[in-house]
């Protein structure tokens, strides 16, 4: 089996036409680390060349699905000391938003592995699929979650627009808007009731519920389900797909850039990234225009002021 960093992958023993997909740093809830959506389009792929798989099923190790992108990599900049600003937290000015794009393209294409994938793929979801972990599971075919699990991305409100545009079109505009505009999650059960999920089970009976669909689908013809797919998608990409998240890709970066996304990052910088979401996700007003710029300045300046204390060689 191939070997990666931060995902497993390898067939289902017991039913070896299912291949199961973890994503595997359960003691950082799975969060999407700089190899993680490389390794889920590998995986992929690998289980795609394999004519005995018919149905990938996505899994997270540990307490959840997946909790997003690392935020001590993404909005403290820690792990890359000497090798210069990350294209999605760029320093200089003015930042280059194709650097920007270019990145996050990449990462959305590789999520996007699973759509593209000629074989069915299957989300389940237990604990939190949020923020860039939600993009992971909407790109999936199929969502299967337990009724206490979390789904949606808290960062549309201030950091973040969904790249891979999946939520208008696997819910519709007006409910999309809805998360969208607040940044709220649902349980698995609403998620279900919306049509989100394809189903919601007590989390005891999640993964007998997911394995009795996937065996179920394993059994018809791996050409059938591509045919069948491969039409499904079809209707998305004449709805414009593609140029939806070229979109989102390119506000995705916008959001992490102006007053508001440096007000963001630097408070993240400051006062470590759960004071941000914190601030984030309580409701409390986010600042926004003159007053973020003013914000930004006293962090800077706080931030300075820290380093200034730090004795040499330290």
């Amino acid at each position: 089996m191939p070997a990666f960093k931060t995902v497993l992958i390898d067939k289902d023993p017991q039913h070896p036409r299912i291949a199961r997909l973890a994503l595997n740093r359960p003691e950082k809830l799975n969060a999407i680390g700089d190899t993680t959506p490389s390794e889920i389009r590998q995986a992929v792929e690998w289980a795609e060349a394999d004519d005995e798989v018919h149905v990938i099923v996505v899994e997270g190790a540990g307490r959840a699905f997946c909790a997003g992108y690392d935020l001590g990599d993404y909005a403290e900049g820690h792990g890359r000391e000497g090798e210069g600003d990350h294209p999605c937290r760029q320093e200089k000015t003015p930042w280059d938003p194709m650097l920007d794009y270019a990145a996050m393209k990449r990462n959305t294409d590789d999520f996007m592995a699973l759509w593209r994938c000629r074989k069915p793929t299957i989300a389940k979801v237990h604990g939190y699929a949020v923020a860039g972990g939600s993009d992971i599971a909407l790109c999936c075919d199929l969502l299967t979650m337990a009724d206490d699990a979390r789904i949606g991305y808290m960062p549309t409100r201030v950091w973040g627009c969904p790249t891979t545009a999946m939520w208008t079109y696997r819910l519709g505009a007006m409910r999309a808007k809805q998360l969208m505009f607040t940044g709220d999650t649902i349980p698995g059960t609403q998620a279900a009731e919306w049509g989100l999920a394809n189903f919601s089970v007590p989390a005891d009976q999640l993964d007998d519920a997911t394995l009795k669909l996937a065996q179920r689908i394993a059994g018809v013809p791996r050409s059938h389900l591509m045919m069948h797919k491969l039409v499904v998608n079809q209707v998305w990409h004449s709805m414009g797909l593609e140029q939806t998240q070229m979109f989102a890709t390119v506000f995705d970066g916008i959001t992490r850039h102006n007053p508001e996304g440096m007000w963001f990052r630097r408070q993240a910088e400051a006062e470590g990234f759960k004071s941000a979401v914190a601030w984030r996700d309580s409701g409390r007003n986010i600042p926004e225009g003159d007053e973020a710029r003013a914000l930004v300045a006293e962090l800077e300046a706080k931030l300075a002021a820290a380093r200034a204390a730090v004795p040499p060689g330290r």
